[in-house]
């Protein structure tokens, strides 16, 4: 009898779990890190259903794939088209990144096939899984399925990420990763991280809540009514988070006070085991004398869309270095060096992890970042917008990195940035370090992201885990409320006083007889 018992317990704790993953970012980042849950999860013998603009090649039955493909249309193409933001014809600033999220979200809710899942009253989730992108409205498949969710953070913690869960961050000791300041700040760096912070919120709540509210509304609320329930105030569903998984780790950023329900888990997109060179670039690495330099801009930014003098100018720059140098870029150059190498596509994990990747010249995102902390290659960074900066920034403060800005005369900077990271030794002592730290932990951050995954759905929303601090007022956490009382305290003590003293000073008028 007792056996029977252990084995139905045993039966009930393997059970795979159904989980909602939604990464409908078009962009090839945002794909890894999406990827990255699917595989992971997938392993942990969990049935997955994927909502993305791409195709996941993966046989695993137990995966359902809803593609967005549309989502692709639904991005303005200039916000990082590299010439259009050297010209300041474009800002990536908080307007257009809204804007830019706003767009996806309404198209991934309004597809066909999101429709579809959505309307079908036989779908049921244990847990949703949704990358968190400039708008709360993805918590609304919580609601629809009745389970808990979890946000997926692709950048550093900040006050937007941490404020979800109740705990917004300080702006005189936490860096803003929208701006390029790094602690400690000077007074001017914290007032304007303070002004900031204030403006963002204002904005968030005078303007872009409303716009969120009514779309959250509109979508979702004929869809719960028709499963027999009310849907949850908005500005009370958007807290309610069970966790947030980040991509962060305290090796790539800040060493600050986190919620017990913010996970860093940064490279769990990395594959425990780094997949083989084609063969021709095996070659290439093999053969390089000197060691390899890696170029590239990322999944988004295309150096195919750099003005022609400066690809014109990196060209004769990395033709007269001594190594080898692999660019990734999306079209051919003429008159190409002996020594450079065009890649249209590069296998990025398996280039960085080859011993003779020397030096990795990128635009500073957090993936490429991470990336080159898992493999220890010092880097170069040539930010370009929103997070790239501070990532960047960060790195140089570290001494793991220099930074370059994207100018004209960037082969200029570069030469000088190729040369001391190449001569001084300290750079690859210090990467080393850091990498270090980054892999010392008690468990691959694949294994945590599912341990939390799986402790979310089996303790019921990992309610214990949740700060008290998401159900305070912002002006009771400031105790403002008190600051009031106290003002108003001593406001009446002062006047009472005032009051009191005019009528002891006040002089006496002498009495007079009344003569009749």
């Amino acid at each position: 009898m007792y056996s029977y018992l252990w084995i139905l317990l045993i039966l009930s704790v393997s059970e795979g779990y159904k989980i909602l993953v939604v990464f409908p970012v078009p962009a090839g980042s945002h794909r890894n890190l999406g990827d990255g849950y699917v595989r992971h999860l997938l392993k942990a013998g969990h049935e997955v259903t994927y909502i993305t603009p791409f195709v996941m090649e993966n046989f695993n039955p137990n995966l359902r794939q809803i593609h967005v493909a549309d989502n692709f249309k639904a991005i303005n193409a200039q916000l990082i088209n590299i010439k259009a933001l050297m010209s300041h014809q474009v800002e990536m600033d908080q307007d257009s990144l809204f804007q830019f999220s706003i767009n996806i979200t309404k198209t991934t809710l309004e597809s066909e096939a999101v429709q579809k899942l959505l309307n079908d009253a036989s779908e049921e989730f244990d847990v949703v899984i949704a990358e968190w992108m400039f708008n709360d409205i993805y918590c609304g498949f919580s609601a629809v399925f009745n389970c808990p969710y979890i946000w997926s953070f692709s950048y550093e913690p900040n006050f937007v990420s941490l404020g979800l869960l109740g705990e917004a961050t300080n702006p005189a000791y936490t860096a803003n990763i929208q701006l390029s300041d790094v602690p400690p700040f000077n007074f001017w760096q914290r007032t304007y991280a303070l002004w900031f912070q204030v403006l963002s919120n204002l904005k968030q709540i005078l303007f872009y809540e409303n716009i969120e509210k009514e779309f959250y509304e509109k979508t979702f609320t004929p869809i719960v009514q028709r499963r027999g329930r009310n849907l949850p105030p908005y500005d009370e569903l958007r807290y309610n988070a069970s966790m947030v998984l980040g991509s962060s780790h305290v090796s790539l950023g800040q060493a600050i006070r986190l919620p017990q329900n913010y996970i860093p888990i940064a490279g769990y997109h990395i594959d425990d085991d780094t997949k083989p060179l084609p063969e021709d670039l095996q070659r290439i690495m093999e053969n390089a004398e000197h060691g390899v330099i890696y170029f590239s801009l990322g999944s988004n930014l295309k150096s195919k869309d750099l003005p022609e003098n400066i690809k014109n100018n990196l060209l004769t720059l990395f033709g007269e270095l001594n190594q080898t140098v692999l660019w990734k870029i999306e079209q051919p150059l003429p008159n190409k060096p002996k020594n450079v190498h065009f890649l249209e596509w590069a296998p990025q994990h398996s280039i960085l992890g080859h011993p003779n990747c020397i030096l990795f010249i990128t635009h500073g995102g957090l993936l490429s970042t991470t990336e080159a902390v898992h493999f220890g290659v010092p880097f170069i960074g040539i930010p370009v917008f929103f997070d790239q900066n501070f990532n960047v920034e960060q790195s140089v403060q570290r001494g793991i990195a220099k930074k370059v800005i994207l100018t004209n005369n960037i082969d200029k900077d570069l030469r000088v940035a190729i040369n001391e990271i190449l001569n001084d030794s300290k750079y690859y002592e210090r990467i080393n370090e850091t990498s270090f730290i980054y892999h010392h932990r008690p468990v691959p951050p694949g294994k945590e992201l599912v341990h939390w995954v799986e402790h979310v759905v089996r303790s019921g929303g990992a309610l214990l885990h949740r700060s008290p601090a998401r159900l305070v007022p912002w002006y009771q956490k400031m105790f403002l409320d008190l600051i009031a009382l106290i003002v108003v305290f001593v406001f009446v003590i002062l006047q009472t006083i005032k009051f009191m003293s005019a009528c002891i000073l006040r002089p006496k008028v002498p009495y007079k007889k009344k003569i009749t």
